[in-house]
């Protein structure tokens, strides 16, 4: 089959790899129809995620039809058609038993590898490093699905591939991290970053009641895709300002109640002394993520408020304001998505029209154009937010 694999910082290529097959009673076989490029994936490709191995399947947001069942599977039946939650959940385990689905404490086989990095493991993730169970992603023709009896989402007909797609990361993603600001109604949410995610959290912020939705970016199409979902913008580039102190005069003073960090490992902004600082520690190994926007969520943030990390990070930060973060009472919620907690709701919500996720949608194209994709993604070409790829 065709997989989209990665051979290094920077080179995915599309492979003939051979098809999966039943590993366990457990398992079903999908064949995709429909997947996504995402943030997260460019973490892997720019070298930021460790224990990456030439030849790894990319990617874990993905959906198809059930090909094969294993004959333990009593959930799933040939023909199914799922969106496969990125996580991966034995169902069993204590943290599974209590929701945090994203820390499931059984499914990540290489555990020793993220305990070293984290302290204990948390669970197995598609596509996503032998920091995560080394799970073949979703980048690909052909997927085995382990513990599928537990996490994959069964699509109804009527609904398309990609209104149901993004239930399976960035929907439950974004809407996670307004959940986790406690969003009350006269709520004003910050938002640094509006790529998918970031578009995900506006929607959902809105949609749990927040009073004002402020969007930080510097990129103009994702900035209007956010105006155009009800947020406030500003451009980071066009900023004399702080961006907290922008915030406090776009509100007569009052400043942002929560504050969500959208964009985690890889911040882009360049103006800002500390900004300069983490490039300059990236790029000589003496550093591993850059965190401009997570300072500036703590900075922003009012006493007695929340900071939301959906953002992804893999590594030590620095020069992270904590004083001020305990000085004002803040709390700080973070975390892997526990995509099965919010899904079937997610779910409901678009069978009943409240939201169609498709919106995020920009590029569409074959898997073997997956490449070439990448790169633009990355590097924010032809208007580029959502990729997503079919068979």
């Amino acid at each position: 089959m065709k997989a989209l694999c990665w051979h290094g910082k920077g080179d995915i290529r599309c492979d003939s790899v051979p098809d999966p097959k039943i590993e366990d009673g457990r398992d079903v076989i999908i064949k995709m129809t429909a997947c996504a490029i995402c943030g997260s994936d460019l973490h892997l490709m720019d070298g930021y995620i460790p224990f990456m191995e030439k030849g790894d399947i990319l990617r874990h947001e993905f959906m198809g039809e059930v090909v094969d069942v294993g004959r333990d599977n009593k959930k799933l039946k040939v023909g199914d058609r799922v969106v496969v939650p990125f996580t991966i959940c034995c169902g069993e385990c204590q943290q599974c038993l209590k929701g945090n689905w994203s820390v499931c404490e059984r499914t990540n086989r290489n555990a020793d590898n993220a305990t070293k990095a984290f302290g204990y493991p948390t669970a197995g993730l598609f596509g996503y490093s032998h920091l995560t169970g080394a799970y073949p992603g979703g980048q690909a023709e052909y997927v085995r699905v382990p513990y599928a009896d537990v996490s994959p989402i069964i699509i109804p007909n009527g609904m398309s591939d990609e209104q149901a797609l993004f239930l399976g990361d960035i929907f439950p993603t974004g809407w996670m991290a307004a959940a986790n600001c406690e969003i009350e109604p006269s709520d004003i949410v910050a938002i640094w970053g509006c790529g998918p995610v970031g578009q995900f959290c506006i929607k959902s912020a809105l949609m749990q009641g927040a009073a004002r939705v402020i969007a930080i970016d510097n990129v103009p199409e994702r900035l209007a895709m956010a105006q155009e979902a009800g947020a406030e913008i500003i451009n980071f580039d066009d900023e004399d300002a702080t961006i907290p102190d922008r915030i406090k005069e776009l509100t007569g003073g009052h400043g942002a109640d929560k504050c969500i960090d959208a964009v985690g490992a890889e911040s882009h902004a360049t103006a800002s002394f500390d900004a300069v600082i983490d490039k300059v520690k990236a790029a000589t190994l003496l550093g591993t993520d850059r965190p401009h926007a997570l300072r500036a969520a703590i900075m922003a943030c009012r006493p007695g408020g929340i900071v939301s990390v959906p953002g992804v990070y893999g590594g030590f930060l620095d020069k992270i304001p904590f004083g001020a973060a305990m000085n004002k009472g803040l709390t700080i919620r973070t975390g892997q998505t526990h995509v099965n907690r919010y899904s079937l709701d997610l779910l409901r919500r678009i069978e009943e029209g409240e939201i169609d996720p498709s919106f995020i949608i920009t590029h569409r194209a074959k898997l073997e154009d997956g490449p070439a994709l990448y790169e633009t993604f990355r590097d924010k070409k032809d208007n580029c937010i959502k990729v997503v790829l079919t068979a």
